[in-house]
């Protein structure tokens, strides 16, 4: 079957086929070549780069520059999946005009097909902005990285019935605001189930429960590549980080040991190049 370039017309239709959706994040055209390969529907972007990429404590740190240049790299290597750019702190908060300039940076410069910001109903204006100037957004509520000092660390959020309710506010908002998808992270499963039946949009879970009309994992984390404390939420589908280690402590062996390179690993030479080049050594 030829596959095709997925756009945001087929994510609602699989909402709307109850066809579970697929997303990932990636950070650079390696990664995104294998996550394509892979048939994701979904390539995100994510301002979890500063941890898992760059060895940040948290999501702030992150630049707009920097988010450009992992950008740029994922559109290379994606063919195939709709791509997000993550709109990293302060390049939306501060100046709604500003704001926009951003977003589009993320199409223009960065390649890619949508952007996402967090945020509920505080974001709403400059959600709006945004999506005049002809820019996708997709909504990102519940722990919202950026802000988790404000929210007290990373912690679940709709645990009672009132923050419950201010999180579907929050997402009706978005809808409203017109959204055409919003990340649900970190929230119970029974409220993250009841926002996704209550919204015609998609709803991408982490954290949240298979209520959600989608899912998303952080690729280092799937893959067992980083190094930190996982959270409840995450299934590891490969431990590559011993994997990783033990081919890079094999090539040291190898090395030292004077076991590689071997003839297989060298280029030869003609015989009478060789004796000629030689020759010229000796004259010298």
């Amino acid at each position: 079957m030829n596959r095709k370039k997925v756009t945001i017309l087929d994510l609602q239709r699989k909402k709307d086929r109850k066809q579970p959706i697929t997303m990932l994040t990636a950070y650079d055209y390696s990664g995104a070549v294998l996550v394509d390969k892979a048939e994701i529907d979904v390539i995100l972007v994510g301002d979890s780069l500063g941890m898992v990429m760059m060895g940040y404590d948290s999501t702030v740190p992150v630049t707009m520059a920097e988010m450009l240049h992992h950008c740029r790299m994922v559109a290379r290597g994606t063919t195939y999946a709709f791509t997000i750019g993550d709109m990293p702190f302060l390049s939306y908060q501060a100046d709604m005009a500003e704001a926009v300039r951003n977003a589009g940076l993320l199409l223009k410069e960065g390649g890619m097909d949508s952007v996402k910001l967090e945020g509920g109903r505080e974001v709403v204006l400059t959600i709006e902005a945004i999506i005049r100037a002809g820019i996708p957004v997709m909504g990102h509520i519940g722990l919202t990285p950026q802000s988790q000092s404000k929210l007290g660390g990373y912690r679940v959020q709709g645990k009672t019935a009132v923050s419950a309710h201010n999180l579907l506010q929050d997402a009706l908002a978005l809808e409203a605001a017109g959204c055409f998808s919003i990340v649900l992270e970190a929230v119970p499963e029974p409220v993250a189930t009841a926002i996704s039946q209550r919204l015609t949009i998609p709803t991408i879970g982490i954290g949240a429960g298979a209520g959600c009309d989608g899912q998303v994992l952080v690729y280092h984390d799937l893959l067992g590549l980083f190094d930190k404390k996982l959270p409840r939420f995450v299934k590891q589908y490969a431990h590559l980080d011993q994997t990783v280690t033990d081919a890079f402590t094999a090539f040291r062996e190898d090395v030292v040991n004077g076991r590689f390179p071997a003839k297989e690993h060298t280029y030869p030479m003609p015989q009478d190049e060789l004796d000629a080049f030689l020759k010229e050594l000796k004259a010298e």
